[in-house]
This record gives C-alpha cells, structure tokens and sequence, in this order.
C-alpha cells in the first residue's frame, strides 16, 4: 500500500500541504573548516516546505558537512545556520525532523518492531506503528532483528525509522542503496507523498536518474561551492548538444578532437560522446570505423550535466 492510501485512511495523517514559499531551513554564506580543509565555502542553500531537494555533488565536494549542519551535529565557523527558524540544535527543531544516513549505527539485536517502538519514543507527536510499518513496507520482517536484514530490507527500517516522529523536514541520504528495482520505485512513491502532504526533503545520491525523477530543484556543489542550482530539467540544459553512444575501434581522444564535441566518457565496452553537432560526428565515425555498432543519438543526461559542472575544466570552479 502506498503512503498516499495510508494517508488518506488514518486519522493521524500528514498535515495538509504547506506553500512551497515558506522557508524551512537554510544555511547562508556558511564556512566550515576541519584544519586545513576548507568544506564548505561561503555557501548557501534554501529548503522550501513541501519541495523535495537533492543536493549532488562528487566525493568530498560538502554534501555531508551541509547536512551535519542541518542536523546541529556541527557548527559553522562563518555564516548563518537556521531550521524552522532556530538553531538546529533547539529540541524543539530536532523534534520536527527526520534522517536517514549512512553514518547511522542501528542495534543489530533489536527486532524491527522493536526499532520502530523505540524511536516514536523519542517524539512528541509520532506516527502510529502500523502507519509507519506500511509506509516502509516492512510487515513482511517486522519479527526479524535487524541485523538479520538483507541491504533493500535495511534500507527500508531506515526509511522507516526517519519518518517515525511524522517530521517536516526529512533527510535522506543515498536511501535506495542496496534496494532492488521494484523497491526503489516504491520508496520514490512514498518520498513524493511526503512532498504532496507539505513534507520537505533533502535527498542525496549517487543515483542520478533518483534525483532527476524525485527533484523539485537540484543544488549541485563541488569544492564546498554552489556551481549550479535549478529544475532537473534547467539543470540538464546548462549541456549543450546531445548525447552519442556507440561502440567503435577508433581512440578516444580522436574522437575528443572532432570538431564540436565536448565530452568523452568510456561507458563499459561503449564510448559516450557530447557533441553539439552530433550529425557531423556520426558521420565522421562511421568513415573512419566500418565496424561501429550500436549507435544511439539521445538529449544530453542529467549525468553529463553533472560530470560537465563538476569537471575540473568548468569556470565556476576557478
């Protein structure tokens, strides 16, 4: 069952949605320094209620340190750190959110349900167990201890357990790791439910598809900077040309000195070419390399946007 028909039978329901306008949290002109590293530079983001967010960015780029913040597990050297208005460490903010992080250390011994029982404790206002229980779908291992759980199983507890005190404000970090397909696209439902019921969310991941499907607005960082911030779409149209895939003899930096291409990825056994013109490379290959074959000419991915903001070579990194 999904968390929308859970909604709609309980009488302990999400709240009716919240504008989009209101602020939630936000973090401005923020420093933060562990020694000699610099994490986050001079950075600033806006988390909206009901908007769900996903922050990306390479390893190490800040993404964690952003989210610490949020939490009040950390403080920042410079700028500006705010949660519904108060410090993140006020309990009265703490109480009003949800995470889900792969940092978090769960007792292995402990039964699901025991869990579940265990962290509405922590909250004033929970979510009723069995309400929680089908939200993350985990009836099915309620009985099992934890450390019994396969990955997706885990994953789903986690799930589970960040939206136990029913937050506004729910962080999930890399929630569908390990989780197979038909179970990924169930946690993307209810994560857009908590978005129609007025819920914000701060999503990161590795999973690019995740973000362009789930993402009201994504913020993209690199080096502890915000180097792109935009729709999923506007994000995908900072790549200009389209997409090439094939598999062909010919080397790839030849194929990165054709005229018009901006980009050259090794896709297993294929090669993927940006190319503004891609026509006129198409026709350049096939001339050169008899033997190419399973040729695809797509719109430019989220993917190469993203390997494109965060390269090394683009000007909002100097």
């Amino acid at each position: 069952m999904s968390a929308t028909a859970v909604l709609t039978q309980t009488t302990t329901a999400w709240p009716t949605p919240l504008s989009q306008t209101r602020t939630v949290a936000k973090l401005h002109s923020v420093t933060k320094r562990y020694g000699q590293t610099t994490a986050l530079d001079k950075f600033s983001m806006e988390l909206r209620a009901g908007e769900v967010v996903a922050l990306l960015g390479p390893n190490g780029a800040g993404k964690t340190t952003a989210v610490r913040l949020l939490l009040g597990l950390i403080s920042s050297d410079f700028g500006s750190v705010r949660v519904f208005g108060r410090d993140p460490r006020d309990a009265d903010a703490r109480t009003r959110i949800g995470a889900m992080l792969q940092i978090t250390r769960v007792p292995e011994m402990l039964r699901v349900r025991e869990h579940i029982d265990l962290f509405r404790s922590y909250y004033p206002n929970p979510l009723p167990a069995a309400e929680v229980m089908r939200i993350a779908k985990l009836d099915g291992f309620a009985n099992q201890m934890f450390g019994q759980l396969s990955g997706g199983q885990k994953q789903r507890t986690l799930f589970g357990l960040a939206v136990c005190g029913n937050p506004d404000l729910v962080f999930l970090d890399e929630p569908t790791v390990g989780m197979d397909i038909e179970s990924r696209r169930a946690l993307w439902d209810e994560i857009r439910a908590l978005s129609a019921a007025g819920k914000t969310v701060l999503l990161t991941t590795h999973y690019l598809e995740e973000a362009d499907m789930l993402a009201h607005r994504i913020v993209v960082i690199n080096k502890g900077r915000v180097v792109c911030e935009g729709t999923p779409s506007e994000i995908k149209h900072r790549v200009s040309g389209r997409r090439i895939r094939c598999i062909t003899q010919l080397d790839p930096e030849f194929l990165a000195s054709l005229p018009s291409v901006t980009d050259v990825q090794q896709d297993r056994e294929a090669v993927v070419i940006l190319a503004e013109h891609p026509e006129r490379v198409v026709r350049e290959i096939l001339v050169r390399d008899e033997t190419l074959h399973g040729l695809e000419v797509s719109a430019a991915a989220l993917e190469d946007a993203f390997l494109a903001l965060t390269s090394d070579s683009n000007p909002a990194q100097a």
